[in-house]
């Protein structure tokens, strides 16, 4: 994969050199023709068709949801993992900018991109979850309701999402070679960065207490007062596991612009998320237990939710913890990133068990999603890959510019 022309063409060479990566727009079109670029086309093709009735015909005509069950995969992939695996953006920036861990930092342009497409797409997937996507505003600006969960929610990913926009801006104007804006924009970052600490830190913990609401749908051993912390807790450990596979990926895929960037040091880099993941999980796992203790919930382990909730707790929070020390202790990278893969999994299922499987568990009408629910999030995983990768091929996400080298920033 080429690296991203970051110089400076006037007059008709821009539109070449910025968007057809200094090929002509035939050569351009011939370069997509890939396998992975076939496979996009596909889920496109048919997802777009998929898109139109649902938004000509209703939800009904593509989904299973009812009254019974009003929340399915939608919510529980798109929204529910989809914020919590975006975390690694407040991470990073807050890592670098605001504790001074600048070993870290080419790692937070790509992190923070990852959650700034994370957190667009949420908002994406939300569209087709709403009975009438046009009033996604109301609940800020129309009827705030402000004593519901769902409006601090609303604005906080409202809000957080502004100030990754603002932290996106100095790799775009060095790309579009604006010196003056990008100046401006990277004295906002600061700024920004506390700012998007902060919501993240409530919203995350609010899409827990969301279900606070709800103790008599939602599974005993899933329900419990501590739910807010649990979403903030697995939201950091899986945005460290994120950053760890983004990352690897990354370096994997455009290895033109990491190849700056030594493979060892990228590896002490990795050592050092896994052992920052190791602490996570451990803390994860003793707060789930405690959860179980206090509310005195141990008898359910004997049954089959019980087995359940042991298969995530243990299987997808204590046993990668292992495997992360086990990788940080013994310097092996393949097993942190093993660990890191292992620990996203175990908070989509997490998230997947709170808002799907273990809610609603006393009903005889269950909610299995129809093909369609899931090639929609399929389709805007693909999105947001493509334009990941539309962007890093063009903009300094992964290298510095030339312009600013031992820029702090």
């Amino acid at each position: 994969m080429a690296a991203p022309s970051i110089g400076r063409p006037a007059g008709s060479d821009w539109v070449r050199e910025k968007i057809f990566l200094g090929m002509t727009p035939r050569e351009y079109v011939r370069s997509l023709v890939t396998p992975g670029n076939a496979v996009a086309a596909v889920i496109l093709a048919v997802g777009l068709p998929i898109t139109f009735i649902r938004f000509t015909q209703g939800m009904g005509a593509v989904s299973n949801l009812s009254d019974a069950n009003p929340w399915g995969v939608w919510i529980a992939f798109d929204v529910l993992c989809g914020v919590a695996l975006a975390a690694g953006g407040f991470l990073t920036g807050g890592a670098v900018h605001l504790f001074g861990m600048k070993e870290y930092k080419p790692l937070v342009r790509p992190a923070i991109l990852t959650g700034f497409l994370g957190y667009a797409l949420v908002v994406v997937g939300l569209l087709f979850d709403l009975g009438r996507p046009w009033r996604l505003p109301y609940p800020m600006m129309v009827s705030l309701g402000t004593t519901s969960v769902l409006f601090e929610v609303g604005w906080c990913v409202a809000l957080y999402l502004m100030c990754q926009a603002v932290e996106m801006l100095p790799p775009v104007f060095e790309w579009l070679g604006y010196k003056r804006l990008r100046q401006w924009a990277v004295g906002l970052t600061a700024g920004a960065t506390v700012t998007a600490v902060v919501l993240s830190t409530l919203h995350q913990s609010s899409l827990g207490a969301l279900f606070l609401i709800a103790p008599g749908k939602l599974h005993p051993l899933w329900y419990t007062m501590y739910l807010p912390v649990y979403f903030i807790c697995s939201a950091i450990g899986g945005g460290i596991g994120m950053i760890i596979f983004e990352s690897s990926l990354s370096h994997s895929y455009f290895k033109e612009q990491t190849k700056h960037h030594p493979h060892g040091e990228f590896d002490k880099l990795t050592i050092g998320l896994g052992k920052a993941g190791a602490v996570v999980m451990y803390m994860n796992f003793l707060l789930r237990w405690l959860g179980v203790a206090h509310d005195n919930r141990w008898e359910l382990l004997t049954t089959g939710w019980g087995a359940w909730w042991l298969v995530e707790v243990v299987g997808f929070i204590g046993l990668p913890c292992l495997v992360y020390l086990w990788g940080y202790r013994k310097d092996n990278v393949l097993a942190i990133r093993i660990a890191a893969v292992w620990s996203v999994i175990g908070l989509i299922l997490n998230r997947f068990n709170v808002g799907l499987i273990a809610f609603n568990y006393t009903s005889t009408e269950r909610y299995v999603p129809r093909w369609t629910e899931i090639w929609v999030s399929v389709m805007i995983i693909t999105i947001g890959v493509l334009i990941f990768r539309w962007m890093v091929n063009r903009m300094p996400i992964l290298l510095q510019h030339p312009d600013y080298a031992g820029d702090e920033h």
